[in-house]
């Protein structure tokens, strides 16, 4: 079992956690101070790769939209500072993402947006984020959902609606090959609702069903957030997860936590009420499944955690960089522990190892072969299948016991 890399994005590290019921808390810092702290942290060992959307980076301009072109321009500057700095420390940029979520003008959706000029603006901002992310030789374009939504069913015209975002990922899939830089990938990030109040790729089996519809499928993967997304609206990040690695569609995976049911908690890993046997079973799970993706985590420092002043930016910074990191180690070593465990693996065999030759005939797929094949009913149904003797064991080793 391998201990997997990891990725912290600069859009984890520099929120300054403030909440719809109230304004930041933390002192805010540039994205040149934030990449500071995020090369600390690879000093440190503690990650491997990071992450951003394009206004982590340097601010948008939609009166300039090809500022990232101009050397002269303060974003191309700022570009520059940043690449230097991560290259110095080789901590490398793994995915851009477009921010179609924080400018007022996306209100009513990017790349759905019912407005041609505003769709128009969305693309363009679309591969401004492709440029930046071949500029500082990230892999990946992620596609979140942001505000591709609606509150009232009868304002999407949904005759179109779907292949406005059809078309936008066609484009941003072109434009990547155009472009032919690093960028090499797009992955879509599914989510139910927030900040609308319905999304148009809710779950991870909307999202696959999205790419196959795509005019390269193979370009495309998802990234499920787990344990959030998912859980938001009581789906188990397990589900998503294995049925996405057996598309062979996870190219890598969010992490966090999440109390089922609410509001996107986007709590640290392992951190809260709910969370801690789940999460180890996608972990769990992604080895037996021989996945060889890496995880990035999508969450942010708890706001009762925080304290304004410029001493404590840093310091409370680093803290969650690093707490993140070991909760997540803990996760993967119980992970790990589990899938070495002689009793568990014992149970799991009797569970799933039962009738190898009939495996073998439904696995070979003969029509004929299976129609002679012999059962006995009866004595299947009347033998117990012990699952909740399987679930106690592996509780009790998630336990200590």
């Amino acid at each position: 079992m391998k201990n997997r890399k990891i990725s912290m994005p600069f859009w984890c590290v520099a929120n300054p956690v403030g909440d719809p019921f109230g304004g930041a808390v933390m002192d805010r810092v540039t994205s040149v101070e934030t990449c500071d702290l995020l090369c600390r942290a690879r000093e440190e060992k503690l990650i491997d790769f990071t992450s951003a959307h394009d206004d982590d980076l340097v601010a948008w301009d939609p009166h300039n939209l090809e500022d990232d072109l101009d050397p002269s321009s303060p974003a191309s500057k700022t570009l520059a500072v940043i690449k230097e700095k991560l290259a110095a420390s080789e901590l490398k940029f793994m995915m851009a993402t477009c921010s179609l979520h924080g400018n007022p003008l996306f209100r009513n959706g990017g790349l759905t947006n019912p407005n041609p000029e505003i769709r128009l603006l969305a693309a363009r901002k679309v591969m401004r984020t492709i440029r930046i992310g071949n500029y500082l030789g990230g892999e990946y374009l992620t596609y979140w959902v942001a505000r591709d939504g609606f509150e009232c069913q009868f304002s999407v015209p949904w005759e179109r609606n779907y292949k406005y975002l059809i078309d936008g990922l066609n484009l941003a899939e072109r434009y990547m090959k155009e472009q032919n830089g690093t960028m090499r990938h797009g992955s879509i990030e599914p989510k139910p609702n927030e900040p609308r109040g319905e999304m148009y790729v809710p779950t991870t089996g909307h999202a696959l069903g999205l790419i196959a519809m795509l005019n390269d499928p193979s370009f495309w993967g998802v990234n499920p957030e787990v344990l959030q997304h998912e859980g938001m609206i009581g789906l188990t990040a397990e589900v998503a997860v294995a049925m996405a690695v057996q598309a062979q569609k996870l190219f890598f995976l969010h992490v966090g936590n999440q109390k089922p049911g609410q509001f996107d908690n986007d709590l640290p890993i392992l951190v809260g009420m709910d969370g801690i046997k789940e999460m180890v079973a996608t972990l769990w799970l992604l080895d037996r499944m021989n996945w060889q993706g890496h995880i990035e985590f999508d969450n942010h420092i708890l706001r009762t955690d925080t304290a304004p002043g410029k001493e404590n930016s840093s310091r409370i910074r680093m803290d969650f960089i690093r707490q993140n990191v070991e909760n997540y180690r803990m996760a993967e070593k119980k992970s790990h522990d589990l899938a070495a465990d002689a009793d568990l693996n014992k149970l799991m065999a009797a569970l799933w190892d039962k009738e190898p030759g009939i495996a073998k005939v439904l696995a070979k797929g003969d029509t004929a072969e299976i129609l002679k094949t012999p059962t006995d009913y009866d004595k299947v149904n009347g033998t117990g299948i012990q699952i909740a003797r399987l679930d106690q064991l592996a509780t009790r080793r998630l336990m200590g016991m």
